[in-house]
């Protein structure tokens, strides 16, 4: 999230825009709008699916249709998903299939929890058995990273659970010097934002263990663990999630904000942004697939609302208190889909927030889940929406570009690659019934629109964009022979870790002494 003045909730109330007269979510897709990146979906939907059909490959413009053979920057991201051919938008994972139809009918219920501004390295980097720090004779991380008169800031374990406000930063320039060609040493010496002054510093080599994180240490532990999630681009949490919810950002590349504090640069590119559509959830809906946003507030802290188009649906038919999680959790009531969404302002793990009262939240969702009669049903998935600013040690792959918008830059920025290759990792777990067990750890590259690919999988459900459409879809953490045996990995939720209960203090020294050397 950007730094440019205290905010108590994850996502800023979007710049209010004209309302579409008329056009509801339904009536948008029935009308057709935005379907130019479709490619082939079939001849059939489900009765009183009201999703007009894609068009047909020919009638693709031609823009578009001139890359539906790889070019060599679409290849290279391919190369880095492991797939062989390049699917296209409007397309559905099984042709052979109607589109709606379940093809994993064993789970009946996908929960999303994203928490906030993490990477890999700085949450799960201890885990044993993942690609996380190298350690010394001393089992100590070995990583560093250079200031900018040549001095070096060694990785240190972070004091307490608490962090420093302000710092480090995931804003577009930020995360783009943090990468540097790939050569992931320059998370220290990024700058903070372009209004506040400073370089991030060393906080951003920072690192929590199991003993500071207990509970998400034994999740990921127990269940499958992705160890090549990374954030969908190098950017904030907004554009991040709006991959979530719409498998592009819309070329945004910085957070919302309505603050007239904050440079000009921020307003310009809010003025400029265009609203994804259709969502994953317009796709739901079209196909009559339950879904529901968990949240504390409304429109504020809810994911479903970054793609505001004056449509107040959401908020009366799809938003509910996240108290109704926990109700609808133990009376196996649970949508479809959901997301499940924290106190943005204690919860999120964003700092400066006490990283303890982030983890508590996530093991309360997940021992509902387990008490769940619908356990059985049910796949979890946790992960971060982006790095934070924190340091990961490996360099994110090319990505394919979602659709034809550039990314939307402040003043004097560069545009770097674009949305063409993937954020810094951050943490993924799949938690369930079926998930693999023996310490799973999936290699494959996934980011948050395959999180979208799972669920157009299970349903068959056409892709928004050319990421989810390639995306790799979470199924290797599933044991899926045991799923169509009907057999669960876990038959009940096993015994985890309490959340750690630290309190609420100073983050103490930061970087501690001894960390900086010389060059």
């Amino acid at each position: 999230m950007t730094e440019h003045s205290p905010r108590t909730s994850l996502l800023r109330l979007v710049r209010p825009r004209p309302a579409r007269t008329a056009l509801s979510r339904r009536a948008f897709l029935g009308g057709g709008a935005g379907v130019a990146l479709a490619g082939v979906l079939g001849t059939n939907t489900p009765s009183g699916a009201s999703l007009k059909l894609p068009q047909p490959v020919s009638a693709v413009p031609s823009e578009l249709a001139s890359v539906l053979k790889p070019d060599p920057a679409q290849q290279a991201a391919l190369d880095a998903l492991g797939r062989a051919t390049l699917r296209v938008p409007g397309s559905v994972p099984d042709p052979s299939l109607a589109a709606g139809t379940d093809t994993m009918p064993g789970i009946e219920h996908i929960v999303v929890v994203m928490l906030e501004n993490h990477s890999f390295d700085n949450i799960l980097g201890m885990l044993p058995g993942v690609d996380g720090w190298t350690l010394d004779a001393f089992g100590n991380p070995t990583a560093t990273n250079p200031y900018g008169n040549g001095t070096i800031q060694h990785a240190f374990r972070m004091p307490t659970t608490c962090q420093l406000p302000h710092q480090p930063s995931q804003e577009w320039r930020a995360s783009w010097t943090a990468y540097n060609d790939g050569n992931m040493n320059g998370f220290v010496s990024a700058p903070i934002s372009p209004s506040i002054s400073g370089i991030v510093g060393g906080v951003a080599m920072g690192y929590w263990t199991s003993e500071d994180l207990p509970f998400i240490y034994s999740l990921a532990d127990t269940f499958a663990v992705a160890d090549r999630w990374f954030g969908s681009c190098l950017g904030q949490t907004d554009p991040n999630r709006r991959y979530l919810v719409a498998g592009t950002s819309s070329g945004m590349t910085d957070d919302i904000s309505l603050s007239t504090s904050v440079s000009p640069g921020t307003l310009v590119q809010d003025a400029l942004l265009a609203t994804p559509t259709p969502t994953i959830f317009d796709i739901l809906t079209a196909f009559d697939i339950p879904w529901v946003d968990y949240t504390e507030s409304f429109p504020l802290g809810e994911s479903a609302q970054l793609d505001t188009t004056g449509d107040a649906v959401v908020g009366t038919l799809y938003e509910k208190p996240v108290a109704d999680f926990y109700t609808d959790a133990a009376a196996g009531t649970l949508p479809s889909f959901c997301i499940v969404e924290p106190n943005y302002g204690t919860q999120s793990q964003e700092n400066p927030q006490n990283m303890s009262l982030g983890e508590a939240f996530l093991a309360k969702v997940v021992h509902a889940i387990g008490a769940s009669p619908t356990w059985e049903r049910t796949v979890l998935i946790f992960t971060y929406d982006e790095h934070g600013g924190y340091y990961d040690h490996v360099p994110p792959p090319p990505a394919l570009k979602p659709d034809l918008i550039e990314p939307i830059v402040q003043p004097g920025e560069s545009t770097y690659e674009g949305f063409g290759r993937f954020g810094v990792r951050v943490p993924g777990v799949l938690v369930s019934a079926y998930a693999k067990k023996g310490n799973y750890v999936s290699s494959k590259v996934y980011d948050h629109t395959s999180i979208l690919a799972l669920v157009e999988r299970k349903w068959n459900l056409p892709a928004l964009t050319f990421r989810d459409a390639n995306a790799n879809d979470l199924t290797d953490m599933i044991d899926l022979e045991a799923l169509a045996e009907k057999s669960p990995t876990f038959t009940s939720l096993p015994t985890l870790a309490a959340p750690g209960n630290f309190p609420t203090v100073s983050p103490g020294t930061i970087p501690p002494a001894g960390t900086v050397t010389p060059g």
